[in-house]
């Protein structure tokens, strides 16, 4: 049989499950890490709840996602999980699901190893959304989610460092209301509204044009250029409004 004969009957197989986003559709991808909290409490040892150098690993892999080679317009990051919204006309590989999920997943591996100093894995899943509402709710969700474990963190772990076992603070905990939480903080002299915002909201990452001034030796002149640089938002606004702000960023030329 002949080569390309052959390679076509292979491929048949090898392409049998693949996807692809319409390009009507709306495009988040979402990272988790894998085995992290073994990684963060175990092997690592970083501070619980929150440690300020596994932020900034965080912060600096989703920077990195950013500019390889996807038209990635916003990115989102809290505990090890990382939300990125595509501009909606990005057709990278012509938004095969597969190579989409692989090459992100890799990318990502990567660069937080490097930082980690330690192999360290994400997994990726595709999210198509039909409409710019659902962005805004996707993202809402997202930050919702974040205030949710950054509350049950603070709380698991002020137990925790009392003595108290995992199992039993954990007991402690189920089904309990917010109010009962912030109250149980409180009482242990933690303020949960002045706690840094980044830890109950998230952080951002997104482009912003800066003008920059420089010199013109042949003009003999102060000139100014723009740039697009990457800002990250460690203040994110909240709910509704937080929501339809990111959203219109899959549109912003």
């Amino acid at each position: 049989m002949k080569f390309d004969d052959f390679d076509r009957q292979m491929r048949i197989y090898e392409e049998s499950l693949d996807q692809y986003i319409l390009p009507d559709m709306y495009l988040v991808a979402r990272l988790d890490g894998r085995s992290f909290t073994k990684l963060t409490k175990e092997i690592c040892k970083f501070e619980a709840p929150f440690d300020a150098r596994f932020r900034d690993y965080m912060v600096e892999t989703v920077k990195y996602l950013m500019g390889c080679g996807f038209r990635i317009v916003y990115g989102f990051t809290e505990s090890d999980e990382i939300s990125l919204l595509f501009h909606a006309k990005d057709n990278t590989f012509g938004r095969k699901v597969r190579k989409i999920n692989s090459t992100l997943a890799g990318e990502a591996s990567a660069v937080f190893s490097l930082k980690l100093g330690q192999v360290a894995t994400f997994d990726c899943r595709v999210i198509p959304l039909p409409n710019l509402e659902k962005v805004a709710d996707y993202f809402i969700w997202r930050q919702e989610d974040a205030h949710r474990n950054s509350l049950n963190s603070h709380c698991y772990w002020a137990l925790r460092k009392e003595g108290i076992g995992q199992g039993q603070a954990t007991a402690m905990l189920e089904g309990k209301s917010v109010s009962f939480k912030n109250e149980l903080l409180f009482q242990k002299g933690i303020n949960y509204n002045d706690l840094p915002n980044w830890q109950k909201r998230g952080i951002g990452v997104y482009f912003q044009d800066s003008v920059k001034e420089g010199y013109n030796p042949a003009k003999k002149e102060i000139v100014q250029t723009t740039r697009r640089e990457l800002t990250v938002d460690y203040e994110l606004m909240l709910g509704k409004e937080y929501g339809e702000w990111v959203a219109a960023f899959a549109n912003r030329e």
